[in-house]
Parts: structure tokens; C-alpha cells; sequence
């Protein structure tokens, strides 16, 4: 479904990442995993139309997207959770929901609404309240629900569990597994590579903005080297635990 072939990206004569290719196939989710700095939200944001493409092209569904617009990327059905949420704080959780599903025929906008509150029923608990209020599980809760309101395809996570507790990060991880059987194409960019090897199927490693490793999460849980030299040692612990 998106295939990135030997892009380059960055920020004006500085560039984030290099070179690098990239799929991420229906049902299945690929984990883009690196230490800070490697490159892994440029990447996203580049896919998503925020970051310059310098080189190489994006495809979408065998489609040349490299120079499409942000709105025209959501359009055709790729959908983003932003690191740190970014939703509009001072409007109510019913308002970031709408807004989230600004491209699509308004008509869908309720029964949209509906699927998102089935999938977060916390949410439904808040509706008219602002979104700056909630705790940071619910806003992320409402980060993904905002993305889903444009009935993406493909979703791009960047930094799912980052400053949540650990009950949240189970809700957000259970319905990142459910819209995976459902079919949907998702891209996680995650600090908890633990967590992130659990649901992902591939995992991409970056370093300094270019790949230093790809494989299935299988071959990544079972490579301790891989984890101690890229992914640091405490992660190493993890995935002990998880094996």
C-alpha cells in the first residue's frame, strides 16, 4: 500500500533521512524504530506532506503522491497521529472529532463519530469537553479517533505510548491491533521498542537518518545484538520478557 523508494528528506539544506526504502502492507504493521534523532518522525512526516521530500518518490496504492499536498495525502486515504497529539485544545472532543473528518461527505461525519466512541467508549464520556483537559491517554485516544474520522487506509503513529501510564498504553495498543485485523495499513514510529515489537509484523532500523537494519519483529525480538547496539539496553531487558 506505501512503498517509499530511496527518498531523502529534511529541513531546507539539512537532511533527516537518506536513501531510504520502505513498505507497509495491508493487515500489517511496520515499526520504524531508532534512537532520538535517527530520522524516524521526519520520515513520517514526510510520507504525511509536512516534511520536504529531496529525493526518491512516495507511492500510495501504486500512486506517485511525492508532490501531492498534505489535504490531497489525507484524501486519498493516509491518515496521521501526530507525535505529541496536536489537537485543538480550547475545542471539545465532539469539535476535534469533527474536524478530523473535514474531507470526507459530511453526512458520514455521525456515523464516524459512533465508531470512534465504540473503539473509545472514554471518549464518549467527554464529548463536550474540552479537549485540553482530558489526561494525555484520553487526548491520545483522541488523536487516533481525529485520524480515523478521515477513514484512512493507511495510518502513520508517531511516538504512540510516549508520556502515557501504562493502562493507557494498553487501551491505544489494543486498538491499534484491531484496525490491523481489520485490514488497515499501519506505520509506528514508538520509543517503547518492547511494546512496538509485540504488535508489529516488520521493523525498520534507522540510525543518523538511514536504515542499519530491516526484518520481520520475529528476527528483531530474536537479535540482541541488534536491540543493545541500536535500541539500548534496557529495551534489551524487554524484549527478553516478551520473548
Amino acid at each position: 500500500m506505501l512503498l517509499l523508494d530511496n527518498i531523502s528528506c529534511g529541513y531546507g539544506p539539512m537532511q533527516a533521512v537518506t536513501e531510504l526504502n520502505l513498505s507497509v502492507s495491508p493487515g500489517k504493521i511496520t515499526a520504524l524504530l531508532g534512537a532520538n534523532g535517527a530520522g524516524k518522525s521526519s520520515t513520517i512526516m514526510c510520507i504525511a506532506g509536512h516534511v520536504e521530500l529531496q529525493a526518491g518518490k512516495i507511492f500510495y496504492n501504486d500512486s506517485d503522491i511525492s508532490h501531492d499536498t498534505p489535504v490531497q495525502r489525507v484524501a486519498t486515504g493516509i491518515g496521521l497521529v501526530p507525535e505529541g497529539r496536536r489537537l485543538f485544545p480550547n475545542l471539545t472532543v465532539r469539535e476535534n472529532l469533527i474536524v478530523g473528518g473535514y474531507c470526507r461527505n459530511k453526512t458520514l461525519t455521525g456515523p464516524n463519530i459512533e465508531k470512534v466512541l465504540a473503539m473509545f467508549p472514554r471518549l464518549a464520556e467527554r464529548l463536550t469537553q474540552q479537549a485540553g483537559s482530558l489526561s494525555g491517554g484520553e487526548q491520545q485516544m483522541l488523536s487516533i479517533g481525529r485520524a480515523l474520522m478521515s477513514q484512512p487506509k493507511l495510518l502513520l503513529i508517531d511516538e504512540l505510548s510516549l508520556g502515557l501510564m501504562p493502562a493507557m498504553i494498553d487501551i491505544c495498543y489494543t486498538a491499534i491491533t484491531d484496525l490491523k485485523s481489520r485490514g488497515m495499513a499501519i506505520l509506528i514510529v514508538e520509543q517503547s521498542t518492547h511494546r512496538a515489537l509485540e504488535v508489529a509484523d516488520d521493523v525498520t532500523v534507522l540510525e543518523s537518518g538511514r536504515e542499519v537494519w530491516k526484518g520481520s519483529a520475529e528476527e528483531a525480538r530474536g537479535s540482541s545484538d541488534l536491540i543493545d547496539a541500536f535500541l539500548g539496553l534496557k529495551e534489551s531487558e524487554h524484549i527478553q520478557e516478551i520473548k
